[in-house]
């Protein structure tokens, strides 16, 4: 359509403005954006002359992308970078992060900030998913309360009832992965590394990453591929391969034709493990069956000689307590201002006891005093990092993949299934499964979320080694294209923008 001048950047715009508009705050107040971009108007104009001048970019010239709210946008365009903490309220960023560089040179437009479980989800276990300071409870748009997961909640939400093309999230350990498989989307959880965590408010250097929400893989695919590549501010970046394929290339509809998938049954199939009900692990049994159908061989069980000891472990919450205060310490002093004051993870909890009515909810507890509490890149540390490769990769994914010659694994994106892909750094792909049924008893996940519930979704994880993105795309684009499950149900009627493109085009 832009291409082809039915309608401009700033048509897009207007039109996800009025969107967000009916749903965010107002009807069935979602809360899935935190704040727009004052700019956005012009940045996209600016694009439209460019496009007509010169031609596109790429394919995402004068496409809106909203952005996770710990993705750090620069100041100068009226945007705060705050991970839903009114902590870093009108604090000045150092500059764009990495992935947002990229994002403007392929003349992207950034829409807004996504609001998220705060701190992505380290502000603790006992606040809801999807609860920021800042940006309120989040909800999913399937069912009034719909418990969104997270962190990445409001990129989770927004993409799943159109509020922008796009949305960019960020994982530690199932932040992209669980909202898409909850909000009936496509999530990646790229290899650690493959993207940029420059200007990314962190948990932990070893594990995070930044990924696309989208309604489709193709859409997710071509984020990827703009996205991907080295970064000098992130050094992990440069172990990447030296050259990244197209990942639009992977996009093939036979990509399971030969294909042999793994089946990791111990533990992460065991609902005394993975909490896993037998409406998913009805689909699942199902999905394996159309992966047969479209030429796949499944190999059933295909276990990771170390599931029972991942659910065991203890080690990846004393490297992310130690990273998060090391690493949260860095980002507070990196700021060119902060007006709250807060220079440290010792002061941000000094400041959320100082304002309770903003920062601590009902039945609010802390990991931030978990982390607080510890003592460094000590020995014990060190053994936690060197036990979480060695359960995720040595004798996790890369045994089962070698011992029983397989090509990827797949599991309900629910449980256990993002763990050894976290510890590991390893990349996930979720597209959706799913849905509970009408009569599905709503389950209480906090104050006021609900999941499962009546008609919310559930998501299929494709897993695989480092950097094996590619394959890991064609092998869920086939099944999407097989399934097209995401279009068997809609969100519930109010939770549904009635804004289209037609409304807006031509009219101030």
């Amino acid at each position: 359509g832009l291409n082809a001048g039915t309608f401009t950047s700033v048509d897009l715009v207007k039109a996800y403005f009025a969107r967000i508009d009916e749903v965010n705050r107002l009807g069935p107040a979602l809360r899935a954006i935190i704040e727009t971009n004052p700019s956005a108007l012009t940045e996209a104009a600016a694009l439209d002359a460019e496009r007509a001048l010169l031609g596109p970019r790429s394919l995402l010239h004068g496409i809106p992308i909203l952005v996770k709210d710990n993705i750090a946008t620069t100041a100068s365009e009226g945007m705060n970078t705050t991970a839903g903490s009114y902590s870093m309220q009108d604090s000045i960023v150092t500059g764009d992060a990495g992935v947002i560089k990229r994002l403007r040179a392929a003349g992207a437009v950034i829409l807004g900030k996504a609001n998220l479980s705060e701190f992505a989800y380290m502000r603790g276990n006992a606040l809801p998913n999807g609860w920021s300071g800042r940006g309120g409870q989040c909800t999913g748009a399937y069912y009034p309360g719909a418990d969104p997961c997270g962190s990445s909640s409001g990129s989770g939400v927004a993409a799943s009832i159109g509020l922008a093309a796009v949305t960019l999230g960020t994982e530690t350990d199932g932040s992209i992965t669980c909202p898409a498989s909850q909000n009936n989307i496509v999530g990646i959880k790229p290899t650690v590394g493959l993207t940029s965590r420059a200007g990314v408010i962190p948990i932990s250097e070893h594990q995070d990453t930044v990924g696309p929400l989208t309604r489709s893989i193709a859409d997710a695919a071509t984020v990827l591929s703009i996205i991907g590549g080295p970064d000098p501010n992130d050094n992990f970046t440069l172990a990447q391969p030296n050259a990244l394929p197209n990942y639009l290339s992977a996009l093939d509809v036979n990509a399971l034709k030969g294909a042999r998938i793994g089946v990791p049954r111990a533990m992460f199939l065991e609902p005394a493990y993975s909490g896993l009900d037998d409406t998913i692990l009805s689909a699942y049994a199902t999905a394996l069956e159309t992966l047969k159908s479209l030429g796949a061989t499944i190999v059933d069980p295909a276990d990771l000689p170390s599931a029972y000891e991942i659910a065991a472990s203890n080690n990846e919450t004393i490297v992310l307590d130690v990273d998060f205060k090391a690493q949260l310490n860095a980002w507070y002093q990196s700021l060119y201002f902060n007006p709250s004051g807060v220079r440290s993870l010792a002061e941000l909890i000094t400041f959320n006891d100082a304002n309770p009515q903003l920062e601590e909810p009902t039945n609010y507890t802390d990991q931030l005093i978990e982390s607080e509490a510890t003592e460094g890149f000590n020995s014990t540390y060190y053994q936690a990092l060197a036990f979480d490769y060695d359960l995720g990769r040595t004798r996790g994914i890369d045994a089962a993949l070698q011992k029983y010659n397989v090509d990827a694994l797949v599991l309900p994106a629910s449980g256990y299934t993002t763990v050894p892909a976290a510890i590991a750094g390893y990349p996930i792909v979720t597209v959706p499964l799913g849905f509970y049924a009408e009569n599905t008893t709503a389950q209480s996940t906090g104050p006021s979320t609900f999941y499962p519930a009546p008609g919310v979704p559930f998501g299929l994880s494709f897993l695989g080694t480092a950097y094996s993105e590619y394959t890991l795309i064609g092998y869920a684009y086939a099944y999407e294209q097989k399934t097209m499950t995401r279009l068997q149900r809609k969100a519930y009627t109010s939770a549904i923008p009635t804004t289209q493109l037609v409304d807006v085009i031509g009219k101030p």
